[in-house]
């Protein structure tokens, strides 16, 4: 590890010619990195998430060279109680995330280890530390919404378990198609127009929020469009429902569960969000430093 000393100690035998037993010590100290890797990690430790959740490692400072990316992929080790296919995608110089091919099988045990310390990454970047996550997968929960007919249709592991009537972006601010997942989860929150580069156009305090894109689109409670959910798409681009379902759907969804969006003209981006699904599989494995999928290693 880097700003380390260390100390080895080596004890040799006394020998057949009769000679006592010699014993040497010596101590160094490792360089003192001019620039410091550090990491974080998601999921958390010990959490419960989706079956569409990605690993993301997110660095400190950028990784932006070939070889300083490989040896970071190198350092990086999944572990799982049913080992399954994946791979990493480097989405930027400061972030890598991992998913399986499919989506992760129910009740997976997974420990994420990044041996980060020691490792180079570029000139004079070097990683300081190690991190270990460990996280369980949770039910397959994945909903389907569909804007033609203003209907969710929400699924556990292939049973449907609700519908729910809902109203999607009007004209102009339609909402995304695409297959996200649920990113976090905030019970109260105030909807402002400013964050999407209109100021002024609305400010709303909402209830059980699901976020399903880093630029705001939100599965929430609407009260007041109650009377077009089912009926009409008339919302600013979220996925408006009825208190009442709102709130079950906040109660039952797990970071990383997934929703699929169809029948909107506007096509989810990748990036806007962890959005591992968006990408094909075989699209995925090119954004891997080393350029092939890992078979995950058994769970010890």
């Amino acid at each position: 590890k880097p700003s380390t000393t260390y100390t080895v100690t080596a004890r040799g035998s006394g020998g057949e010619d009769g000679k006592a037993a010699a014993t040497a010590t010596s101590t160094f100290t490792t360089l003192r990195p001019s620039k410091r890797l550090e990491n974080g990690m998601s999921p958390l430790e010990g959490e419960t998430v989706g079956v569409g959740m990605p690993i993301q490692l997110l660095l400190s400072e950028p990784v932006s060279t070939k070889q300083g990316r490989q040896a970071v992929e190198r350092a990086l080790e999944v572990r799982m109680s049913k080992p399954v296919e994946g791979a990493w995608y480097w989405m930027s110089d400061e972030e890598v995330q991992f998913r399986p091919r499919e989506y992760w099988p129910v009740g997976q045990k997974v420990k994420v280890i990044a041996h980060l310390a020691g490792v180079r990454a570029g000139n004079g970047l070097w990683g300081v530390a190690d991190r270990t996550v460990n996280f369980t997968v949770g039910p397959r929960h994945v909903t389907t919404i569909d804007a033609k007919k203003y209907q969710a249709t929400v699924t556990e592991d292939g049973r449907t378990v609700r519908t729910m009537k809902v109203s999607l972006g009007k004209p102009g601010d339609d909402s995304y198609s695409g297959t996200m997942i649920a990113q976090e989860k905030v019970a109260d929150m105030v909807m402002d127009s400013a964050t999407t580069g209109n100021p002024g156009e609305y400010r709303t305090p909402t209830k059980w929020n699901v976020r399903m894109t880093y630029s705001g689109t939100f599965i929430h409670s609407a009260p007041w469009s109650t009377g077009s959910q089912g009926s009409a798409n008339v919302s600013h681009g979220c996925v408006n429902a009825s208190p009442s379902d709102a709130k079950w759907f906040y109660n039952f969804t797990n970071r990383g569960d997934v929703i699929e969006v169809t029948g909107t003209s506007r096509k989810l981006q990748f990036g806007n969000g962890p959005t591992p699904w968006a990408k094909s599989w075989e699209e995925w494995v090119k954004g891997s430093a080393l350029g092939a999928p890992v078979k995950g290693l058994p769970l010890q």
